[in-house]
């Protein structure tokens, strides 16, 4: 009797740990993926502070706590243009958004 396992003994063995390899790395890609997705979710694309969101004539924004960037998720521009009142509600949301900056800026400023 030979102490050598046969070669396709051998072969199948390699394949085995191969598989095991694959579905190791795919698990770890997938939490890796998860927890990047975490850490960066309702964070702001341009400085990483986080997103507050507003309700503004019934348009979710989410607007940054620290640069008080504006962002809208995919389709809420749309739904404003479809609402058929696209000049009146883009200038109440965009003057909600402005007078919101204006307010958070103006502590700021040097009194004169």
């Amino acid at each position: 009797m030979t102490d050598k396992p046969s070669r396709n003994e051998d072969e199948y063995f390699v394949r085995q740990d191969a598989d095991i390899l694959r579905k190791r790395r795919a698990e770890i890609d997938a939490e890796s993926k998860q927890a990047e997705r975490r850490a960066h979710f309702m964070k702001c694309p341009k400085d990483g502070y986080d997103l507050e969101t507003r309700d503004m004539h019934g348009i979710a924004v989410e607007i940054c706590s620290h640069c008080h960037g504006m962002w809208l998720d995919a389709g809420e521009l749309e739904s404003v243009s479809h609402r058929g009142d696209d000049h009146g509600l883009i200038g109440r949301v965009f003057g909600d958004v402005l007078a919101s900056f204006k307010a958070r800026r103006a502590p700021d400023k040097p009194v004169a």
